[in-house]
Parts: structure tokens; sequence; C-alpha cells
């Protein structure tokens, strides 16, 4: 079973548009949006959802008034001030320390676990996916997306599905590292721009503390040839793949509006044959990585 994480760096790059693409052109596959912060491969893929869980980590605290003698000690030990003069916590303010839950004398606070979203398991035209959406202001997007990840191979182990394509999240955070863990390998979606060249060194120093083999595309290529060669010679003192590069062109943002990748929308183009180019090269770079 091979995994592929498309990563940037940054957002708008066009990840999810390339992922989307790659479904309609990949066989066997298992879909993953790890992007849970803010999850959009949704937007053209149309999931029917057919299962869905809820997301539970980390904990917070809430007084029993029954039991609360009101004696200001948990006020007193709080470092966030999210006890209020009349003994309520803030769920905003709490942060789930447990300072108040483990010295209160009376044992009036509880410390339930907390539902800091939901994850979900779909159809789509393309085949099964899984994506998740973490709660407005939630944290721990980490570990919900290893939880994605793992429900993806599992459901590729069940159906004897032999790829699993991942739209990752931007960035090189929490998130990002945990997109990538046991990846076969990253293909980084770069942008000609001073801040997308940037962001591209950022992910490509990540993949290589984390010993991931990387391969590298560039989008919308022909806005600064200028920032493109530098890309490109960057690619060659490296020695990153550079598997292909894909021209600026509004039919990506007119697909999408449409529910649509770009080879569904327009596949004539010359951006769906760009793209058509990168997956070929993106097949032929795991079929290396197995010899």
């Amino acid at each position: 079973m091979k995994e592929i994480v498309i990563l940037s760096g940054k957002g708008g790059t066009g990840k999810t548009s390339i992922t989307a693409s790659f479904a309609s052109l990949a066989e066997n596959k298992v879909l993953c949006d790890a992007d849970v912060d803010a999850s959009d491969l949704w937007l053209i893929l149309s999931p029917r959802i057919i299962r869905e869980e809820e997301f539970r980590s980390g904990h917070i605290a809430v007084i029993n008034k029954d039991k609360c003698t009101e004696c200001g000690l948990c006020r007193e030990l709080c470092r966030w001030d999210a006890i209020s003069e009349d003994c309520v916590i803030d769920e905003i303010d709490c942060e789930g320390c447990g300072v108040c839950y483990h010295f209160c004398p009376e044992g009036a606070i509880e410390f339930p676990e907390k539902t800091c979203g939901k994850w979900f398991v779909s159809e789509t035209r393309f085949g099964p996916m899984v994506h998740a959406k973490l709660g407005i202001a939630e944290e721990n997007s980490g570990k919900l997306v290893a939880l994605v990840r793992q429900e993806a191979r599992k459901i590729a182990e069940q159906e004897g599905l032999n790829m699993i394509i991942t739209d990752g999240p931007p960035g090189i955070g929490c998130p990002v590292i945990s997109s990538i863990g046991g990846a076969s390998a990253i293909l980084v979606i770069s942008e000609p721009t001073v801040s997308g060249v940037h962001d591209m060194e950022r992910v490509l120093q990540l993949a290589d503390h984390f010993n991931i083999p990387v391969m590298l595309c560039i989008n919308k290529f022909d806005l600064n040839i200028k920032e493109t060669e530098r890309i490109e010679s960057f690619a060659q003192k490296r020695k990153i793949p550079l598997i292909g590069k894909i021209p600026f062109d509004p039919i990506f943002t007119e697909a999408m509006i449409q529910g649509k990748n770009v080879l569904e929308f327009a596949p004539e183009s010359y951006a769906s044959k760009a793209v058509q180019e990168i997956w070929r090269n993106a097949q032929a770079f795991l079929t290396d990585l197995g010899t």
C-alpha cells in the first residue's frame, strides 16, 4: 500500500484541486482529507456520509453545584482565571489542566472528556473518503489528523485498495507532522512567489528531517517566470524531482464552483493535461521507491 501526501507550506497553492484531480486518475484508492481545521475536499467531491463519529480529546472542568461549598480554592489555583466569583467555569478560558479537579477538597469538580469535533467516512463518485471537522477554536488537530489517516488505512486494508491519496494541511506545524508520518512520499505544491518559495523550503526541510521521499511541482508557473526558474534551480541542486508545472488558469476555480475537478470540467485543457502528466510522474516515482 502506498500513501502520497500533498502539501504546500501555505494555503491557496492548489493542494485540494490537485488532490481532487488525482482522485479521478487513480485506481484502487482511498481519499483522505487531513486538513481537519478547514476541510474543503468535500466541496468538490460531494461525499455521501455513511458513518459519523465524535472526536474526543482533552478534558474540561465542570463544577457540581450540589457539592460545591464555594471555598474559592479552585479560583485561587486557576492560572487561567477561568473560574468566576460564583464558582462557574468559563469553557473558553478553561485549558483543561486539571488542577482544580485534583485539589478540590469536596470532590465537587468533574473532569469529563471533551468533544472537539467529528470525523466521517463517506462515499464519493471516485471511491471512499475519510474526512473530519474540528470544532471552532479547538485544539488537538494533530490527533484528529492521525485518526483520519488511521481510518483511511483501515478501509484500504479491508477493501484491498493499494493507494491512499491525502490532502494535507497547510504550514509545517503539528497537523502537518501528523499527516506525513509513515507516508510513502510527499508531493509539495509550490507557486512562484517569494512567500511560496520560502514556504516550500520549510516543507522540504520537514520532509528531510523525517526522511520521507519528496517530489515537487509548480502551480501557476507562468505568473512569475523568474521565481519559477529559481525553484527549478533549487530543485536541481537539491536533487528533488520536479515532476511537472501547471499554468495559471481560472478553470480551476470555475470547476470548483461547479463541484468538479479540472479534469471533469475541462478535460482537453492545457491545465488538465499538465495535471495528468504530474500524476503519471508521481506514479513512476512511487514505483521506483519500491524497486
